[in-house]
């Protein structure tokens, strides 16, 4: 019976001793811009609790593609809470990538119909990083990077705010 109390002890006092470290990243956010056509325009800002707010402007939530589009509002801002499993496969994501050792840009402006996506990352030791991508290629993990942003506007729920 003590064998069995001490290693119980031993179970709860590890479980308290091993909580998550604090994120690095203070804010994150993702910013996709216009294209000639239906590319999804937005932006996602997500901070280390996990809320974020999703502005949506076009071709967010339609499946069709309409010039008119164009013509309506802007589809608005949404907030809502990242998933948790998400949330940690984004982090891991962004320290995949080495931030602070990217191109400030990546992409030839010599096409001038694809879009360009920005991601900033503010550290919490006040430092930050802006990535500019036109067309979105610049590296093989950042592409990655913006396919998770691109899914979280549909896989996540979002209550309309504005």
């Amino acid at each position: 019976m003590k064998y069995l109390f001490g290693l119980l002890m031993a179970i709860f006092l590890f479980s308290c001793s091993t909580q998550k470290s604090p994120s690095k990243y203070s804010t994150i956010e993702y910013e996709a811009g216009a294209c000639f056509g239906s590319c999804p325009i937005f932006k996602i800002t997500i901070n280390p609790d996990r809320s974020a707010v999703l502005e949506a402007e076009h071709f967010n939530f339609s499946k069709e593609f309409s010039k008119a589009e164009f013509s309506k509002p802007r589809e608005g801002t949404f907030k809502g809470t990242i998933k948790e499993e998400d949330y940690n496969k984004l982090l891991a994501l962004l320290d995949g990538l080495d931030i602070k050792k990217l191109n400030d840009k990546y992409g030839e402006r010599n096409i001038t119909d694809l879009p360009t996506s920005y991601l900033r990352i503010n550290f919490t030791d006040n430092t930050s990083k802006t990535v500019e991508d036109y067309g979105k290629k610049g590296t093989e993990k950042l592409a990655e990077v913006y396919r998770f942003f691109e899914d979280l506007r549909t896989n996540q729920q979002w209550t309309k705010v504005k």
